[in-house]
């Protein structure tokens, strides 16, 4: 049986989403039946199904599918099938779910623009269903059927007397049901709403001669039950056509309900075969012959199926009269069930389970005609995941060995690739057995979660999961993968499982209906029919339309050829193309020239022994053992037979050179085909461009592994050149100039391939435009759909350049026909379709090149970087094997367009590509390419020839100009791109670049005079050049770049404006200590960068870090300008207290503990300069102190409330010396260790103190710096009278009787430093209730501080001692003096012997 063609799954039709309808009937007739046994034929199969084909008056046929299937008895579903929509599939489906199980039959028919749809029960429950003209209306899931669009009718309650149903058909507003007493209903249902009324049941009955005397021979004779029924219309005549069990064929006019045809159609050959099913072919308006196809069952003599095929000559006039032929064709089932058969005018088709058999039929003809077969989608399943043959996975892991000779660190991901491209592949990746199979590994996802999931997202998915298993359970990988294919391919075959066919007679279309699936089938290729026969069914070369050669003697030595080739293949399996294809598409893991000489060798010396090795780990050393011995043999017996072979071929040829024309000459054959395209439409996307790309994937996969077992052929060849005695010029010419066209081919079919195969690239997250379109916010629908499509396994590249391509010429426009394509449109669709993807439009012997560039323009508009990149990069090593590259720069500007196009794809990657070294290697990348395209001769032209699609609208550039001129606008448009991009490494480069060219480009002797498109002058050009090499270095934080491209820049405004910006970044890096580091060299900028340090900090917040005032000192100081350094800090001081005073800080401490620090580095600074010239110039009219206390972006405060806070006060009108400067440093210091006892204190000058404060300070104890206060403010008596209220003030503190100040609370300013009576403030302590040991303490420590002060300062004021003495006495005269006060009295007699003095201690000391 021959191989006819191939199925061909549509994608996206395992990706239905179904919207669920509940049919509720009515209370009585679910009652009745809710506990009934069954009354009509259960679904014993998995699933039933058919299909309706419905013609509009646009001649766009509509397609109906339904299927019931065992897993779901209830429900039936139903999709609405178009080819003249752009969505493709359609995506949604109708479910509906009946109260009982369904019997396996439904008819879907269309009358008055209203889709009817008949289904019954197993309980006899007939129902109608009323449907609008485009189901996709029903979008609300889990509702209820509209109620007034469903009828329904209970058979049983009115005709179980006859027993019950055995089939049933239906058209518009007739079910007809046969039943077991052999009896047949038409019951109007749908057209007769009562029931009970007369003419709504007609019982097809025979009335003619006695019978209508005989009630209980009404019927005529007896016939056996209803086998099957068939409704049919012949020439405008709608006939029943009913098989009995007993073989009896009854044909009835559906008009008159009578019967037109009576006929036994047992066969004496058959006698005791059971009559299954009954077929109706279509008749031709000029034909009066209706086919007819009976399915018999087996017998005791025939273990096989038969179907015979009659024909039945009709006759219309007075009367309809039906003759029946004897059987002309009789087909017998050898393998294989059968599923379902189609008639048509001309041919039968049958479906089964391993293929679909068609035959012509020859109603007129004796001879039978031989069968062609087409192969189903099964086989190709199980061949592309190893699961053809028990050793085929195993040859994959053997092979990967011994190429890999690196080790298990690079096998396991290679093959781990090789297996998810293919189980990803459209055709063989299916969405529910995936989905099942991640089931059978506990991997649960809900269905909105699992359709999320993008062809990246489902890889690492499967990858962790065999991760997981290979550390869990098995230790090799291999084997995980090995067991997981096996599993998806039993879930594959489970629910994918063919159930139906659909033929379109108007277009010739033949679909597949599969429990998940729906796929339609094209023809083979000749070259398919060539490889698929074996050595002894080739036929000759004409037949399969390899009509190349005339000479016989060539054709044969062609066959001998391919002889030797699939030798090779068999012995190599599919694992040799698999892992050539994977090592040109995924990532170099190892370079696929290394990989054929490998492969060639293990044809001749048999794996390596490190596979062997690494095998008796996995499975043991018996069983690898007999494996090794197994694989021994095996060669040596391929080996024998291929020199025996190969002799025998150069005997027949004479010599290896006739040979080797052969195989050049067929090499023409395979070499993509170049057709002319005169395209002038539109593309939509439709069916039938999801069946072109599916088809082409499954030809270019042929073309490729047949090319590429041709080159592996001819390696061979040389390998064993010395074997088979053959000469050195054809071993030459072979690696000269046949390798080379191979690799060429092999290469075409590779690229088609991966179109047709490799999902696309998902739009970036980025996109702000997907953003919307993923809130559902764009009003675009199309775009909306079109992302969501991007990225999914099932869309593929192909579809993007596909959308892209124009309608196909002539007959062959496949995509814009409004019928699904016959299997022979298909196949001229490839043609066209990979002739445009090779060749172009024009179909020119060199036009790859150029069309390469289309391709990957349309790529890179679509986003899909990663496969431009592909292309281009495959291509670039292409020209790389046919030149030099200096030959390519010099005579083809498409290395620059090549190259330019390159450097898209690289810097798009880097720009979504994780930071880290790929992200710089992608830049790198992409820098190269950009540079190389500007260098190539005739650039200039070629790369304005591109489209503005392609990223070049911003660069304007046209005329005759020289190159330098050429190159200084091209680097700044590629500065532009990389700026555009956030990648401003690439930018700084091209920036520099383009520096290089300015002055050779903007000469005004030069041949480019006047020639810049933006009439920029030389320093202009360079200005502005060179402020984005300072921006770029900048973003880059290569801050000693970015002040050397300041310095650089020609442009003074230019300059201090990235100064300005410079300084600004710094700040907010956090980066200022390099401005003061002497790193940079302040050539003449030593003024602006104060100025705008200065300019920065009168803007910035004071309390901000780094602090830009600090900063200015340090760099003043670092210049040795000592006054300038003090005057910042100065202001630092100064603008920390006017604002601190408008803003109210909360941590005043931290803010006076500021301010000190800015007065003691401002005093500090002055103290280095000459003391004449020690002073600080006052502030100038426009500081901001003067105007406002907050930087210029924020609120002003007005000008009374500074009055009222007395800042404008703080207006200095003079210089200010270190003297001003340390009294307005001590004054802080008091204000601060006031603020850290909790008292809020200001000054408001700095020449005076008052009394108030040195008050405070005793209060607080603050000693120090009450003295400190005093002898710095006050002078000479003044002084001494304030020493005395200070050591007064301590010497109460010591009295036994004086209550402690923080108890009491009272005010030294109130009291003047005097306590009232000795009694109050006994009862005030007693109230107090403090504990004496802590007075105690504290009186102590109060005797300590006055001695040791005392002792301190009484060199400023003999007479303290006295005045201390005097205190303690006046509060208790009988007080007891220290020791140390006595001692101090001692020493002050013998050093002073003054009467005063003498008098004075007497009056104290009166004994």
């Amino acid at each position: 049986m021959g191989l006819a063609g191939m199925e061909v799954p549509i994608i996206g039709s395992d990706s239905v989403n179904w919207v669920e309808l509940s049919v509720s009937p009515s209370s009585s007739t679910s009652t009745s039946t809710s506990t009934s046994p069954p009354f009509a034929p259960l679904t014993v199969e998995d699933y039933s199904s058919s299909c309706s084909i419905i013609q509009h008056h646009h001649d766009s046929p509509t397609y109906l599918i339904w299927r019931i299937h065992k897993t779901l008895p209830h429900s039936l579903e139903l999709l609405q099938l178009s080819s003249s929509t752009n969505a493709g599939f359609p995506s949604v489906g109708l479910r509906f779910t009946f109260p009982d199980a369904l019997s396996p039959f439904a008819s879907v028919c269309v009358s008055q623009n209203q889709i009817t749809l008949y289904v019954l029960t197993i309980s006899g429950l007939a129902f109608l269903l009323k449907l609008t003209n485009n189901i996709s209306t029903y979008n609300v899931s889990n509702s209820t059927f509209p109620p007034d669009h469903l009828f329904e009718f209970d058979i049983r309650r009115t005709h179980s007397n006859h027993g019950p149903i055995t089939s049933v058909a239906a058209t518009a507003g007739c079910l007809v049901a046969g039943f077991n007493d052999g009896s047949v209903c038409c019951f109007q249902l749908g057209t007769i709403l009562d029931h009970t009324a007369p003419g709504f049941v007609h019982e097809l009955r025979d009335d003619s001669g006695m019978g209508r005397l005989w009630g209980f021979m009404s019927r005529g004779r007896i016939v056996g039950p209803v086998q099957d029924l068939v409704i049919y219309e012949v020439h405008g005549k709608q006939f029943l056509f009913v098989l009995h069990s007993d073989g009896i064929l009854r044909v009835w006019d559906s008009t008159s309900h009578s019967r037109i045809f009576s006929h036994s159609m047992s066969i004496p050959e058959l006698a005791g075969a059971t009559f299954k099913r009954l077929w109706v072919g279509q008749v031709e308006n000029d034909s009066s012959i209706i086919p007819l196809a009976i399915l018999y069952g087996e017998t005791s003599e025939v273990s096989l199926e038969m179907i015979y095929v009659y024909g039945l000559h009709c006759s219309f006039g007075d009367r309809t009269i039906l003759l029946l032929e004897p059987s002309v064709q009789n087909i017998l089932l050898e393998e294989g069930g059968c599923i379902d058969v189609k008639l048509t005018s001309d041919k039968i088709w049958i479906l089964k389970d391993n293929g679909l058999v068609f035959h012509n039929l020859l109603l007129t003809a004796v001879n039978v005609e031989e069968a062609q077969c087409y192969a189903l989608q099964e086989e190709f399943v199980a061949d592309q995941l190893f699961q053809s043959s028990e050793h085929s996975s195993d040859d994959l892991l053997w092979i990967t060995h011994s190429i890999f000779s690196s080790g298990k660190d690079h096998i396991v991901p290679f093959v781990s690739s090789i297996f998810l491209r293919r189980l990803l592949c459209p055709g063989i990746h299916h969405n529910m057995s995936l989905r099942a199979t991640l089931l059978d590994y506990n991997r649960h996802w809900s269905d909105s979660e699992f359709q999320s999931l993008t062809a990246d997202g489902l890889k690492k998915e499967i990858l962790s999961l065999i991760e997981h298993e290979g550390s869990t359970e098995n230790p090799s990988v291999f084997y995980c993968w090995k067991n997981f294919c096996t599993r998806y391919y039993h879930n594959w075959c489970k629910n994918n499982a063919p159930c139906g066919l659909f033929v379109d007679s108007s277009s010739g279309a033949i679909g597949l209906i599969r429990k998940n699936s729906f796929s339609l089938f094209r023809c083979m290729e000749d070259i398919e029919r060539l490889i698929s026969g074996s050595s002894d069914e080739f036929g000759d070369l004409v037949s399969s339309g390899l009509d190349l050669f005339d000479d016989v003697l060539e054709c044969e030595i062609l066959l001998e050829v391919f002889r030797c080739v699939i030798r090779i293949s068999q012995q190599l399996g599919k694992t040799a193309s698999a892992i050539f294809y994977e090592s040109r598409v995924s990532a170099p893991v190892i370079s696929s020239e290394e990989i054929l000489p490998c492969v060639s060798k293990i044809l001749v010396t048999g794996y390596s022994s490190s596979a062997a090795v690494l095998h008796i780990s996995d499975i043991g050393a018996d069983i690898a053992w007999e494996k090794k011995m197994a694989d021994h043999k095996n060669l040596r017996k391929f080996s024998i037979d291929m020199l025996v072979s190969l002799h025998a071929l150069c005997k027949r040829a004479d010599t290896w050179g006739i040979v080797l024309n052969v195989i050049e000459n067929f090499l023409k054959f395979i070499v993509p085909r170049k057709i002319i395209h005169n395209l002038d439409a539109e593309t939509p996307s439709s069916i039938n461009a999801v069946t072109l790309v599916q088809a082409t994937s499954q030809i270019s996969q042929v073309m490729f592994e047949t090319a590429m077992d041709i080159l592996l052929f001819l390696t061979y060849l040389v390998n064993i050149s010395g074997q088979i005695h053959m000469c050195h010029d054809d071993i030459s010419r072979i690696q000269l100039e046949m390798v080379p066209m191979i690799e060429e081919i092999v290469s075409e079919w590779l690229i088609i391939h991966f179109f047709a195969t490799t999902p696309s690239q998902p739009a970036a997250i980025e996109d702000f435009s997907l953003q919307l379109s993923s809130l559902q916010i764009d009003s675009n629908m199309g775009k909306r759909s079109w992302n969501e499509k991007l990225g999914k396994c099932h869309f593929t590249l192909a579809f993007i350049l596909l959308l892209n391509m124009q309608s196909l010429p002539g007959g062959h426009t496949l995509l814009s026909s409004r019928c699904l394509p016959n299997p022979h449109d298909i196949s001229n669709s490839i043609q066209d379709f990979t002739s445009w993807i090779i060749w172009g439009k024009s179909g020119e012997p060199s036009s790859f090149l150029s069309h390469s560039r289309e391709l990957a323009l349309i790529l890179l508009r679509h986003g899909q970087y990663d496969a431009a990149k592909y292309l281009l990069t495959m291509v670039e090593a292409h020209l790389r094997k046919e030149k030099t590259s200096q030959s390519i720069q010099d005579s083809d500007s498409q290395w620059c367009i090549l190259h330019h196009l390159l450097g898209c794809c690289f810097l798009a990657q880097a720009q979504y590509a994780s930071h880290g070294m790929m992200k710089e290697k992608k830049v790198n990348e992409a820098v190269c390419c950009f540079f190389r395209a500007s260098s190539g001769k005739g650039a200039s032209q070629a790369l304005q020839s591109l489209s503005h699609k392609a990223g070049f609208e911003h660069l304007n550039f046209t005329g005759c100009v020289s190159d330098a001129a050429w190159r200084l606008h091209y680097y700044q448009w590629a500065m532009q791109i990389f700026e555009q991009h956030n990648i401003s490494e690439g930018a700084y480069q091209f920036a520099l670049a383009a520096l290089e060219q300015v002055d050779e480009a903007l000469s005004p002797n030069g041949e480019n005079s006047g020639g810049d498109p933006l009439s920029e002058s030389t320093a202009t050009t360079k200005g502005r050049l060179w402020a984005n090499v300072f921006k770029f270095t900048l973003d880059l934080n290569h801050y000693y770049d970015a002040y050397c491209a300041i310095i650089t820049n020609p442009d003074e405004e230019s300059k201090y404006i990235c100064l300005r910006r410079f300084i600004i970044v710094l700040y907010e890096c956090g980066a200022m200590k390099i401005l003061c580091g002497g790193q940079l060299p302040f050539i003449g900028l030593n003024d602006k960068v104060e100025q705008e340090l200065a300019r920065k900090a009168e803007r910035s917040d004071i309390l901000a870090k780094p602090n830009l005032y600090k900063l200015l000192y340090t760099f003043e100081m670092h210049r040795h300008n000592w006054r300038r350094a003090a005057g910042y800090m100065y202001l630092y001081s100064a603008r920390l207290r006017s604002e601190a005073t408008l803003k109210d800080y909360q941590n005043t401490a931290l803010v006076l503990q500021e301010r000190l620090n800015g007065l003691s580095a401002a005093i500090n600074a002055l103290h280095l300069v000459h003391p004449a010239y020690a002073w600080i110039d006052p502030l100038p009219e426009g500081n901001s102190l003067h105007n406002e206390h907050y930087p210029r972006k924020k609120a002003r405060k007005v000008e009374e409330q500074a009055v009222c806070n007395d800042v404008q006060s703080q207006r200095w009108q003079s210089y200010i010396d270190i003297e001003k400067l340390e009294n307005e440093f001590v004054l802080t210091s008091a204000e601060y260790f006031l603020s850290m006892a909790n008292v809020k204190w200001t000054f408001t000058e700095i020449h005076n103190a008052s009394t108030d404060l040195v008050d405070l300070l005793v209060q607080k104890s603050l000693y120090d710096m009450a003295f400190t206060v005093l002898l710095r403010f006050y002078k000479g008596s003044r002084l001494k009278r304030e020493l005395e209220r200070i050591f007064c003030a301590m010497s109460l503190k010591c009295c036994p009787n004086k209550v402690d100040s923080s108890c009491v609370r009272d005010d030294l300013r109130t009291h003047g430093l005097l306590l009232t009576s000795s009694k109050n403030e006994m009862a005030v302590h007693v109230s107090q209730d403090v504990c004496p040991a802590t007075q105690q303490f504290k009186r102590n420590t109060q005797w300590e501080t006055l001695e040791l002060y005392l002792v301190k300062y009484r060199g400023f004021h003999a007479k303290l001692p006295v005045i201390v003495a005097e205190t303690l006495l006046s509060m208790d005269p009988q007080i007891e003096l220290p020791l140390w006060l006595v001692q101090m009295f001692k020493t002050l007699l013998a050093q002073h012997h003054s009467w005063q003095i003498i008098l004075n201690l007497r009056l104290l000391f009166p004994c």
